[in-house]
């Protein structure tokens, strides 16, 4: 029997393991998302995702495995995707932005998954429940590490840099959780736009706000020369 990071399977081809089950956790998360996770059935899993439920419980113990393994593919993501698109930049308020973008971008494209992390969470035991917090901590780190380097290299003025790396991630889900306010008013580019200003320029020093106003006029730059 194979066993990935807590969840067993009865199938032991990897290939085949991470094919079967993408599939059954994209029809189980756009389930959990709609009408809640005790609401929904591994029978009703199986038809949305096209298989049986035998053929589930080869690659899943339980319901308790599927939710787990979504909440934990996110943050994957979100750990895989995001440091990659700081490397390069050596001004902190670039990789800030940064940062604020990739979140912002991940969230855009796991929408279900983000409000369903937010719902669900609760329903896992709680040594899971425990590993998908520290999961957490570990993403939102990248904001409070970048937040640090900016404070200690007397860019940024922040009075709680815990407080304030939780407002950055907090804005990153709001567009998923709040989709229903933004949809029609904002694109993604127009809300990470208003993030920045919302979340890094009233915090910047006045050597922070020189380099700033570089990093807006070389993103302006950029886009244009995009468009």
């Amino acid at each position: 029997m194979a066993r990935s990071d807590d969840v067993e399977s009865h199938v032991t081809n990897p290939d085949l393991i991470a094919k079967r089950r993408g599939q059954i956790v994209d029809a189980a998360v756009s389930l959990f998302s709609k009408q809640g996770y005790s609401r929904t059935s591994v029978q009703q899993i199986s038809k949305t995702a096209g298989v049986s439920i035998g053929l589930i419980y080869q690659y899943f113990g339980d319901k308790d495995d599927i939710l787990f393994l979504a909440l934990k593919l996110v943050l994957e993501t979100y750990e895989r995707d995001i440091p990659p698109q700081l490397v390069g930049k050596e001004n902190p308020l670039d990789r800030l932005a940064a940062a604020l973008r990739a979140y912002c971008t991940v969230v855009d494209s796991l929408r279900e998954a983000t409000v369903l992390a937010y719902r669900a969470t609760r329903s896992l035991p709680p040594h899971r429940r425990v590993y998908i917090e520290n999961a957490e901590t570990r993403t939102n780190q990248v904001f409070r590490d970048v937040l640090e380097e900016c404070v200690q290299k007397g860019l940024m003025k922040a009075p709680n840099l815990e407080l304030l790396t939780y407002q950055f991630v907090h804005f990153a889900h709001a567009w998923a959780l709040k989709r229903w306010a933004f949809s029609g008013r904002y694109d993604l580019d127009t809300y990470i736009a208003e993030g920045t200003r919302l979340l890094i320029e009233p915090f910047l020093t006045p050597a922070g706000a020189e380099q700033w106003a570089q990093h807006r006029q070389e993103y302006n730059m950029l886009s244009a020369g995009a468009s």
